[in-house]
């Protein structure tokens, strides 16, 4: 015969509910590893990041924490990980500390692509020299308008056109890459019905669709079949010098071709 509160305890140590876990952040505790050619140093409100291509800080809230457990090993951590303000600047602390020595060290660069009919790109001396703040270059963007868009170049900016429809930007700030970068494509927003980009990122695109007009087509024609089996091939061959090579298919969903492309 099984006691009852021995039976109760049998049935509590075989219980499938999961035990509580502390308050951890996936991100800030991974540890960040980086070369011999980058000097770390610590402060009460800042870390210094020195390597290769320059200095920059990082500023720290005063309830991080930075330890060294090994050589070209640093780790992240927080007073009270169960404080819901601490853990969200826990992993974001460690991502910026992490891009600052990647810029550092290596330096940031993002491709952008001009797509459109006449759209092109040249590189040219600013006229206005350094007098802005800029390196006295600017890019003269052809992007579907009357007149040229010119984009002074800022100082922080590197910036490479190795052909007409191809920019290059390069810089040790990931954030104020970003900003300019999205500056330039500002000009000429993508245009979802012709496929027109005045500067598309590298970046893989799962699904896109593009919307075809079918006009007087009507599905019941058999007649009228292979007409719109070629405007539909056209619509893909549009997707493929857009969206690159990897364009694999697609199916029709309410007028929409849903284009399948390789990440």
């Amino acid at each position: 015969m099984i006691i009852r509160s021995q039976l109760g305890q049998a049935i509590r140590s075989f219980s499938s509910t999961a035990g509580r876990q502390a308050h951890l952040s996936h991100i800030g505790r991974e540890p960040i590893r980086y070369p011999a050619n980058v000097t770390l140093t610590p402060s009460p409100t800042s870390v210094s990041v020195k390597g290769p291509l320059g200095t920059t800080s990082v500023p720290l809230q005063p309830y991080m924490k930075i330890d060294f457990p090994e050589p070209n090993v640093m780790a992240v951590s927080v007073e009270n990980a169960e404080i819901k303000a601490q853990r969200q600047m826990w992993g974001t602390t460690r991502t910026l500390i992490f891009n600052a020595i990647t810029g550092m060290s290596e330096g940031f660069s993002v491709p952008l692509y001009l797509v459109g009919v006449g759209y092109r790109v040249a590189l040219e001396d600013d006229p206005r020299g350094t007098s802005d703040g800029g390196n006295g270059k600017r890019l003269n963007m052809k992007v579907g308008f009357s007149h040229a868009v010119y984009v002074p170049i800022p100082a922080h900016i590197q910036a490479e056109v190795p052909s007409p429809t191809k920019i290059v930007l390069g810089c040790t700030d990931k954030h104020l890459l970003g900003l300019f970068a999205a500056k330039v494509r500002s000009y000429r927003k993508p245009e979802p019905y012709k496929g027109k980009v005045s500067c598309r990122m590298n970046s893989p695109v799962i699904i896109s669709l593009l919307r075809i007009t079918l006009g007087h087509l009507h599905w019941k024609r058999a007649n009228q079949d292979k007409v719109r089996q070629e405007e539909v091939d056209g619509r893909l061959f549009l997707a493929t010098r857009v969206f690159g090579e990897g364009v694999k298919g697609y199916f029709m969903v309410w007028g929409c071709i849903v284009v399948y492309t390789i990440v």
